[in-house]
């Protein structure tokens, strides 16, 4: 017998083995890789690329209205801010993702 609700009236899902539902799965982790594979590598290119390999460079000039030398900066603590806003964006973007293939945890109540 085929039910075409759950006992609490709610639509029933669908099995997490058809064909549509695997290639929206993979769609979805495609796409969230993605979004990984791009922030982690901004941020590899601050930390590592700012912070250690172009400090020298960047030392040249200094943060206005401070005597701090850019790259000891980037090193020291921009590193460290661009991956608290990384974090945020990343937030955003799974929301945004997540609303988008129906599976948003936030429902509205």
């Amino acid at each position: 017998m085929t039910h075409s609700s759950s006992d609490d009236g709610a639509p029933a899902r669908p099995s997490v083995t058809d064909p549509e539902t695997v290639a929206r799965h993979r769609q979805y982790w495609r796409i969230n890789v993605r979004y990984l594979a791009i922030l982690i590598s901004i941020w590899f290119v601050v930390s590592y690329g700012f912070g250690i390999v172009l400090a020298d460079a960047l030392n040249a000039y200094r943060i206005p209205g401070t005597s701090y030398p850019v790259g000891f900066w980037f090193a020291q603590q921009g590193a460290i801010y661009i991956f608290v806003i990384l974090i945020f964006v990343y937030v955003r973007l799974m929301n945004r993702l997540d609303r988008e293939f129906e599976v948003d945890e936030g429902g509205d109540a």
